[in-house]
């Protein structure tokens, strides 16, 4: 072969990959940009650090016949698949072009997929799906149900092995909603993210309800109501930047730590402002997250989950440079109590960070679960227990702060030290008690209220003096409940001391094959 002839092949090369980055058609594209999303090119472009990305396989096409498939076979088969750097860190992705087929699922595209989450998962690097596609490929019938399959397995492969992330930029229905569902966090973007089992022709048919895409599924929805999804944006290019920030407070696998950065927030800061953040009377309300901004590194709580379950908060930060979760009752919302929502939200949570070696800082403020028939028929036996098996199965560094009431079961499924917690610290305004004062008296001295000539003085005589001798500030540290009762304004500096004595805490694990945990 000549070497004209080689500089052929090369020219003929370089003209069937610009062919396939550009895509199928600028009109195609036109009608992508026209549904208000970008292509994919633009997607990974706005992920990965500039000039980085490579791809793989993106010669690839089907092998279907029948349909007229055999007179369409695009290159890339509507999937892009690769790595790239992100902030210089190596990270995997595929990311379906629905201006292909509707980036719906064949073989060959379910095969790339496969091929890219076995390398992430071999590389030992985090893996982010955009998700942008139609579904199974109708015209190739079950294999590309098959390929679904394959996707599933490799999911719970790498569960807790590396980061996974699904960011939804399109329809997602039927099977293909299990892989995100499968995955670490869920980000959708407002009006053009929706996720179904079934769609809204099929509900109306079955049911009779008339429902729209995004009222059945939307970004709305599963950020508020269901909690499928954890990060709501307006744009893509906000969505794919706070992707780009998780990242950063991930380790690349889970034989590793979270990055640390250099902090310019002093580790001994003062934090006065609690003093007046946090109202003394454990009846008055207030913002649990203005709580955190002041304790954490520059105010920069990542909090996930932000829209469901606000009566509790679950977050990322930085303390002294170094990443935490964060798990904190909302006094703001309900008064802080735990229900079935903010029991799984947290379970969740804690298990997440524990699996990527991330520390737990828990701050308490909570009267209890909250009563009634509904939450007692729906389960909430059965899943506050799966946030006291998230914090009891932890084995990361885990620090708790009781900040004011910590009533009953619910003090001790917030990571008390009963439970495992490595260090407990108490604001001089903590309460840990079975219960409130007022409900312990009318429960211990009951007969003697009714019996009095004066039954409400009696009452509030009886609630001053259980106030006074179980409910003082001092008596679970006098028990050993507690290791410190310490100035609020000192939260951050013993946050940080804490956390970094203990830094290299290792828990070995008992044998066995897994827990059961209560699902």
């Amino acid at each position: 072969m000549t070497v004209s002839d080689v500089q052929m092949r090369v020219a003929e090369l370089l003209t069937l990959k610009e062919a396939a980055e550009l895509g199928p058609s600028r009109r195609a594209s036109d009608a992508q940009h026209s549904r208000g999303k970008l292509t994919v090119r633009e997607r990974l472009d706005l992920l990965f650090d500039r000039g980085t990305f490579h791809e793989i396989e993106q010669l690839r096409r089907h092998r279907a016949t029948g349909f007229g498939l055999e007179d369409r076979r695009p290159h890339t088969d509507g999937v892009v698949t690769g790595w790239g750097k992100v902030d210089g860190r190596t990270v995997f992705v595929y990311a379906h072009d629905f201006r292909i087929f509707g980036g719906s699922l064949g073989e060959a595209h379910a095969e790339k997929i496969h091929k890219v989450m076995d390398l992430a998962l071999s590389a030992g690097a985090p893996l982010v799906a955009l998700s942008d596609g139609a579904g199974a490929r109708i015209q190739e019938g079950v294999t590309a149900l098959a390929g679904y399959g394959g996707i599933f397995r490799r999911n719970v492969a790498a569960s807790g092995v590396i980061p996974q992330i699904s960011v939804m930029l399109g329809p997602c229905a039927g099977g293909a909603t299990y892989s995100p569902a499968l995955t670490d966090y869920v980000f959708m973007v407002r009006d053009i993210s929706q996720m179904y089992i079934t769609g809204p022709d099929v509900v109306q048919a079955v049911t009779g309800e008339k429902i729209t895409h995004n009222e059945l599924g939307g970004a709305e929805v599963h950020s508020s109501v269901s909690g499928a999804s954890a990060f709501l944006y307006d744009t893509e290019e906000d969505c794919l930047a706070d992707v780009r920030h998780l990242l950063s407070l991930l380790p690349s696998n889970n034989r590793q730590l979270p990055p640390p950065v250099r902090s310019d927030d002093p580790a001994d800061r003062r934090n006065d402002a609690l003093l007046d953040l946090v109202p003394a009377d454990p009846n008055r309300s207030y913002d649990m997250r203005a709580v955190i901004e002041e304790i954490v590194d520059d105010g920069d709580l990542f909090e996930v989950h932000a829209t469901w379950a606000t009566n509790i908060i679950c977050g990322l930060a930085r303390l002294d440079g170094h990443v935490v979760g964060i798990v904190a009752n909302q006094p703001a919302s309900q008064a802080g109590v735990l229900d079935i929502h903010a029991s799984e939200k947290a379970a969740r949570f804690v298990q997440t960070c524990d699996s990527f070696s991330i520390p737990l800082v828990t701050l308490v403020d909570v009267p209890g679960f909250l009563p009634g028939g509904a939450q007692e028929h729906d389960g909430i036996i059965r899943h506050g227990a799966k946030l006291l098996y998230a914090y009891c199965a932890a084995t990361v560094p885990r620090v708790q702060m009781i900040l004011r009431k910590a009533y009953g079961g619910a003090y001790i499924v917030m990571d008390s030290r009963s439970i495992g917690a490595d260090l407990s610290f108490a604001w001089p305004t903590n309460e840990i008690a079975v219960m409130g004062a007022e409900g312990a008296a009318n429960v211990v001295f009951r007969r003697e209220i009714a019996a009095a000539d004066d039954p409400e003085a009696a009452r509030a005589q009886r609630v001053k003096q259980y106030r006074k001798e179980l409910m003082h500030p001092y008596y679970a540290a006098e028990r050993g409940l507690v290791d410190d009762v310490i100035d609020p304004a000192r939260t951050r500096s013993v946050l940080v001391e804490a956390l970094a004595v203990l830094r290299a805490k290792h828990a070995p694990l008992p044998e066995r094959k897994h827990g059961n945990p209560p699902f």
